[in-house]
């Protein structure tokens, strides 16, 4: 096996140009500014061209992600779209070159759909509905239409659409009152499949006819099921598909479309993801998330044979694509010491190229941290995975200040991806300690449902045991931590200061929720049913919401607090912030407040990240330093 990893200077000179102080900065500093973390960079999303020379995909060079396109093994990159704001996705014709791709306007994600010739030239707006959320769902094989799914009919729904990009003619094909997405065309153009998403761990699919109409349910079940990574089989008889039906964890299976039967293909106790077919059917590619690390896996459908693999770093495997032909599979890789970068693997000849070579901002790889994968006993028994972060060079008598950093969600996972704020806190000479809580994904359905409603306090006693593993563990100062998070993980940071208010130096809430109930009413309309099904019914369990909702107990807090919000946020409204900002500042507590008007939920741009984490930063050395 060969491996290229020949530099390309455009990464470079971008950064140079961009940002020249900083070399001048490394010359003259032993440390390395937050700004010099925030601007190491990304890329992301590969989509091949037609003939599987060219690769499109995103990278945040400019500072927020934009479109550029590469040769499929390397070379030098051309930039396609220059807009200040984000660009979500970007997806190749399987005809010809032409990119589709989505933009939504100042986090606001209402994304809007756009055609672009491969070089860039013309920009044509596919949806011209901007108060309307698109959600992109695959050309179709003969390259004339494509599909998506929008709320355009009302806020709260969304339908299916295709579109013709000749003449621009738009068909409603599926109308319901329910949040239904799209999962790709047959090979023959026939049909689509239909991902209806009743909750976030209840999914339903449905087989719909273009011609007729004629829609057909696919997975009738009881209780709740998941269903992701739709890949037709080449004679649109069938798909494969990624399922926990009637399993603790997502496993391989194949549906035959006429029988409805549904059959495994194998079981594994980790869950499965990214699940990929070849167009010709013969490979399959899919990653296992094994406590939070990646097994990439590669199959030969014909001779039922699992190929070799190659040597990767220890991360995340994500965004995996086949070329048409099926020979190369291009992916993301990232990890602790990894910013993420493209990669592409030569099936037949076995050989591994680094395709983007995102810069590192100058600062020596070698000065990047691995956690230590840990697991804690906590209030029940119960053990929680973790990850733990510690300085270069710490040993236990050095008491260093420590983050417990807590993942949002709470549908989600703690990974080690790469994180240029962990990397910048962990210089400085913080620990990181970042927990999965019981209700994390990736250790099966029962752990998930293990939050659920009333028993959401449980996974706040979660972090009140880390922080016993950390006093315990002889290498943290248990005076000086500080519980940081962002949109469920924001709630969490909110929850254990009031819970737990005698554990804290510190907290740091991101895009949180303060306020369950008024939450649960100004979240955006498509989202509620959902967060209804995680945190309780505002009705029913009105009295429970209001009883764990931290904006009831503001008095128990005794750390100083910041905390961080978008103006345009649709998933958690600033309302929530504003309320516990508004709140604290009655009492006289300590609480700096950073609004930012044109961002969503999360910071995206550059020059804001750089701004809030600054005052991050800045916030954290004075009361833990």
């Amino acid at each position: 096996m060969s491996v290229i990893l020949t530099l390309k200077p455009v990464i470079c000179m971008v950064f140079v140009l961009l940002s020249p102080v900083l070399v001048v900065e490394a010359q003259s500093q032993q440390r390395y500014s937050i700004e010099r973390y925030l601007n190491i960079r990304w890329a992301s999303r590969p989509t091949f061209s037609p003939d599987g020379e060219q690769l499109a995909f995103l990278t945040n060079i400019t500072g927020v992600a934009q479109v550029w396109r590469i040769d499929a093994l390397g070379g030098w990159p051309d930039q396609l779209t220059f807009f200040e704001d984000r660009v979500r996705f970007v997806k190749w014709s399987p005809t010809e070159d032409l990119l589709v791709f989505g933009k939504d306007v100042g986090g606001n994600e209402r994304t809007q759909l756009y055609l672009m010739p491969s070089t860039g030239e013309s920009i044509t707006d596919l949806s011209s509905y901007p108060e309307a959320i698109h959600s992109f769902g695959g050309w179709s094989h003969d390259g004339e239409w494509i599909a998506f799914a929008s709320n355009r009919r009302d806020p709260a729904f969304f339908d299916v659409y295709i579109q013709n990009i000749r003449t621009g003619e738009v068909r409603l094909v599926y109308q319901q009152d329910g949040s239904n997405f799209v999962s790709g065309w047959s090979p023959d153009d026939r049909y689509l499949i239909i991902w209806r998403f009743n909750s976030s761990f209840d999914q339903d699919l449905f087989l719909l006819e273009l011609e007729s109409q004629n829609v057909v349910h696919l997975t009738p079940h009881e209780g709740l099921v998941r269903y992701s990574g739709i890949n037709w089989t080449p004679d649109s008889k069938g798909i494969y598909l990624i399922t926990d039906r009637d399993r603790d964890f997502m496993n391989l299976a194949h549906i035959d479309l006429r029988s409805r039967k549904l059959t495994y293909l194998e079981d594994t106790d980790w869950d499965v993801e990214g699940l990929v077919v070849s167009e010709d059917g013969r490979f399959m590619a899919y990653v296992l998330n094994v406590d939070g690390y990646s097994e990439l896996k590669i199959k030969d459908l014909e001779t039922e044979q699992t190929l070799p693999t190659p040597p990767l770093p220890k991360g995340i495997v994500a965004r995996l694509t086949f070329s048409p032909d099926g020979m190369k599979l291009a992916f993301t890789i990232t990890g602790p010491r990894h910013n993420a970068d493209v990669w592409v693997w030569e099936l037949d000849k076995r050989r591994l190229v680094q395709v983007t070579h995102s810069s590192r901002a100058g600062i020596p790889q070698e000065t990047f941290v691995e956690p230590m994968l840990v697991h804690y006993e906590t209030f029940d028994g119960r053990r929680i995975p973790a990850f733990f972060y510690l300085p270069k060079g710490a040993e236990e008598s050095d008491r260093v200040p420590a983050i417990v950093h807590i993942h949002g969600g709470p549908e989600a996972q703690e990974r080690v991806w790469f994180n240029p704020i962990f990397q910048y806190f962990l210089h400085r000479g913080y620990a990181i300690f970042s927990p999965n809580v019981r209700g994390s994904t990736g250790y099966g359905k029962a752990y998930t449902h293990l939050d659920d409603v009333r028993l959401r306090e449980d996974s706040v006693k979660d972090i009140a045991y880390a922080v016993r593993y950390l006093k315990a563990s002889g290498y943290v100062n248990p005076g000086k931590i500080a519980v940081m998070g962002a949109s469920y993980g924001g709630y969490m940071v909110l929850a254990a200061l009031t819970k737990y208010p005698d554990l804290w130096a510190a907290g740091v809430d991101i895009v949180g929720i303060a306020n369950f109930k008024t939450f649960l009413q100004n979240t955006g309309p498509y989202r509620r049913k959902w967060r209804i099904a995680e945190y309780g019914d505002p009705v029913k369990d009105g009295d429970f919401l209001e009883k764990i909702s931290p904006i009831h107990h503001v008095e128990k807090i005794k750390a100083p607090l910041m905390v961080i919000h978008g103006a345009n946020d649709p998933r958690v409204p600033r309302s929530e912030a504003d309320q516990i900002v508004e709140e604290i500042r009655r009492r006289n507590g300590v609480v700096e407040y950073l609004l930012f008007q044109d961002e969503g939920h999360g910071i995206a741009k550059l020059h804001n990240r750089i701004k809030a984490y600054t005052q991050v930063a800045d916030f954290l050395d004075r009361y833990l330093r």
